[in-house]
């Protein structure tokens, strides 16, 4: 099994109201009783915590990184570890989310046992999905991501909720739904799909890399981590009534059967729309027009090994 000697541990003290701290004091303690040496870092605020784990890399070569926090964690993993791509990631969920962890069958409310999964587990090479905003501009954006990349109606909410200082947490992005849905007008994007091209009014377009967000719901569950290739969920414009009907059913993944649904597989896609961003990972990319490529066996993570 390829237990670690060494790992850097970057932990996010303020995900999910301080679980993130409490997750990552028992997970670093978890690792030092297995004999794993430790760096554990926590940062004043992001970017501390990142120019940390940085330097803490550069100064262990052989250690693994692994994040504690949800999957805006896993994104800054993903920034530590892209000139290190043979570098393993591990993932000790503890944030809202936590999609990434949900798709690598990593415990999602155990510290211990999702650190026990760096310690016995196994490295396997999944997929991650690449995303560029503002291509030839000084505005450029490209940045990775495990999960899914959404934009319509769901990137208005993140947008609007984002913008608000109140109420706090998930509550913030019910009432942005709330207040967005009434005056949501379904945009026309164009979508082109490897060598296949989609113009339609849509309500929300989402690619995945795995298969959901939002904490579970199984907006693409047909994407699979480690098959060269996105699954695309389309929900072309519907009435709000129908769509609400609709919405419910994304939890068991039931919603694509749905007429005004539909499902793509393709490895490069552009998604074109006016006044339209796009987010993945719970972080926001940019403005549309965006063009996405997987990255085949990109990443290198820990997960749990063939129960014995």
């Amino acid at each position: 099994m390829p237990r670690p000697d060494h790992v850097v541990a970057l932990i996010n003290p303020t995900s999910a109201k301080g679980a993130g701290a409490r997750a990552g004091q028992r997970a670093v303690a978890a690792l030092r009783a297995a004999g794993v040496e430790v760096t554990d870092i926590v940062g004043r605020d992001a970017a501390d915590g990142e120019q940390r784990a940085r330097d803490a890399l550069l100064k262990h070569p052989d250690a693994a990184l692994v994040v504690v926090g949800g999957d805006g964690m896993v994104s800054a993993g993903l920034r530590l570890l892209a000139e290190d791509p043979e570098r393993p990631l591990g993932v000790i969920p503890a944030g809202t989310g936590n999609d990434t962890a949900r798709s690598l069958g990593i415990p999602l409310k155990d510290p211990e046992a999702a650190a026990r999964v760096v310690v016995d587990g196994v490295i396997a090479r999944i997929d991650l999905g690449e995303a560029t905003t503002g291509a030839g501009t000084p505005q450029e954006v490209v940045r990775r991501f495990t999960t899914v990349l959404a934009c319509g109606l769901d990137s208005r909410v993140n947008d609007r909720a984002n913008r608000m200082r109140w109420p706090r947490g998930k509550r913030r992005y019910d009432l942005s739904m709330l207040l967005e849905l009434p005056r949501f007008k379904a945009p026309r994007f164009g979508i082109r799909l490897d060598d296949r091209e989609l113009d339609t009014e849509c309500m929300l377009v989402a690619v995945g890399n795995g298969p959901s967000y939002g904490g579970g719901m199984l907006i693409c569950p047909e994407a699979v981590l480690d098959d060269g290739r996105f699954q695309v969920t389309v929900v072309q414009r519907v009435a709000k009534p129908t769509l609400l009907t609709i919405f419910p059913k994304v939890f068991s993944g039931k919603h694509v059967a749905h007429p005004r649904v539909s499902v793509h597989h393709a490895a490069e896609i552009e998604l074109r729309a006016a006044d339209v961003s796009c987010w993945a990972d719970g972080e926001r990319i940019g403005q549309l027009p965006v063009t996405l490529r997987t990255l085949p066996a990109a990443l290198r993570v820990y997960r749990p090994g063939p129960a014995a």
